[in-house]
């Protein structure tokens, strides 16, 4: 049975993405597998909190539909099902090898003074400030003002969210153009900052039966501008691109610029992976001619420095753009964490002198590689990622039993659940089913990829590759 967070979440976000999607769905996009009853047991992913039996409890307030319920997000889910088999976690994207000893040495020396333990400025420590005015400056072809065109934020998500908070208004249905496949939290915090996510798939233009390149995924530049309509505000750009690993050639960028020209539109620029790419340039979209007047750009210590769970970023645009941004988070969180945002400028400050960004770009590319072998090993093809630390695999040849028994957490999500759930239980791999990451009426572009992540150690690879062996025993025939 479906927690009430789950109903709620994909009957409201759904409506407004069926509304909002404004492509054309073929009639196979219907097509749905067969909900199957779960195995005995298998671990309730749905079981909800346990209803109240204090009598007085019935007169209190409703929670807000929006929050109620006790249902798990794909991550959790996800993690749990891996957790529940010992399965290789190469799901969710945060990194099992720790941070370098110069990075961790730098919060640990942080603490140690009071002054980096009481409350920072809600824009932010001077010494982080500094520390991304130095980096980007340059990759934005100006010279940044710490003072009014930074802030600091509770990670990128937060920033994020802290953006839309700002431009947004309740009420007045505004709207946010995402290119899907869209990082799952961007359209909640569109919602909870009282806008509507409109919805433009990226499209696959070569054969996804073998391995194809991430460049080989192009946003239909007239599909786009198409969506804009009176009431869009903002259009999200994420580059290097999670999922998928493409980086926006310069061209693209200037297209999807012009289209924000032409309509007087914002651009959140998503750049957290921006210091990953293989074989190809990431460009800001900022740095382009007449760009940066309309543009925030954010971005993450967490992924900048390999300390997910520190929970910094920031946001950087002009100040008409950064005020208000600052404003909104000022009322979400007020701050960010003191000790820690010292702790990522003393890091930034040293990781420019021992070469540390560079020496992390080659180590990722390695791990992307081995990655690929094994499943060029297994013979499954792949979407060769030119950023960020995902694999989409294109698992189609994997021949999942008619009858086989899922839990009805997984069964009811749909095939892309259902296949990433399989690779878990029989393989002792776990992914994530990236139809996630797509609206309802565009999850069968999700098709049959599991997206797996190669922010791993070693040790985590090559388990990945002795269990995926048996894989091989589950493949189609020719």
């Amino acid at each position: 049975m479906r927690s009430a967070f789950q109903q709620h979440f994909r009957s409201v976000l759904s409506a407004a993405r069926k509304v909002h999607c404004r492509a054309k769905q073929p009639p196979a996009a219907a097509a749905a597998m067969a909900p199957l009853s779960s195995k005995a047991g298998d671990p309730d992913l749905t079981a909800p909190a346990p209803a109240s039996t204090i009598s007085s409890q019935r007169c209190l307030p409703e929670p807000s539909p929006f929050y109620a319920g006790s249902g798990l997000d794909v991550w959790t889910m996800m993690n749990q099902a891996a957790a529940e088999v010992g399965a290789v976690n190469l799901g969710q994207g945060f990194m099992s090898f720790p941070p370098q000893c110069f990075i961790r040495r730098a919060a640990q020396e942080a603490l140690d003074q009071n002054v980096h333990n009481q409350y920072a400025p809600p824009r932010g420590r001077p010494a982080l400030l500094e520390q991304i005015a130095a980096r980007f400056s340059p990759r934005l072809g100006r010279q940044l003002d710490q003072a009014s065109e930074i802030s600091v934020h509770a990670g990128a998500n937060e920033a994020l969210l802290s953006v839309f908070t700002a431009f947004l208004t309740h009420g007045q249905d505004h709207e946010v153009i995402l290119m899907e496949p869209a990082f799952d939290q961007y359209a909640p915090n569109i919602a909870m900052a009282g806008g509507k996510p409109v919805y433009v798939p990226l499209r696959v233009l070569a054969a996804a039966d073998k391995v194809i390149s991430s460049d080989d995924w192009k946003i239909d530049m007239a599909e786009l501008e198409a969506a804009v309509s009176p009431k869009t505000r903002i259009i999200v750009l994420n580059t290097p691109h999670n999922p998928v690993g493409k980086v926006f050639t310069r061209d693209e960028l200037a297209q999807i610029g012009a289209i924000s020209e032409r309509h007087n539109l914002l651009i959140l620029a998503d750049e957290v992976y921006e210091h990953l790419t293989y074989g190809r340039d990431h460009v800001s979209i900022a740095s382009l001619p007449r760009m940066w007047e309309r543009t925030v750009t954010v971005g993450s210590a967490g992924k900048l420095l390999g300390v997910t769970g520190w929970r910094v970023g920031w946001a950087i645009g002009p100040r008409a753009l950064i005020q208000p941004t600052l404003a909104a988070h000022t009322r979400i969180v007020f701050t960010t964490n003191t000790p820690l945002q010292e702790g990522v400028a003393s890091a930034m400050r040293q990781a420019v002198s021992n070469g540390f960004y560079e020496a992390q770009r080659q180590e990722y590319e390695r791990r992307r590689n081995r990655l690929m072998e094994i499943f060029d090993d297994v013979g499954l093809p792949y979407v060769v990622p030119d950023g960020a630390y995902y694999l989409l695999v294109n698992a189609s040849a994997v021949r999942v039993p008619q009858d086989y028994l899922f839990p009805e957490a997984i069964s009811s999500r749909g095939p892309n659940f259902r296949l990433a759930y399989f690779f878990i239980r029989e393989f002792g791999v776990s992914g994530i089913p990236p139809a996630e990451f797509y609206c309802e009426p565009h999850r069968y572009l999700a098709g049959d990829y599991v997206r797996f992540a190669f922010c791993k150690t070693d040790e985590g690879l090559d388990a990945a590759a002795v269990a995926l062996q048996k894989l091989k025993h589950h493949l189609q025939s020719e």
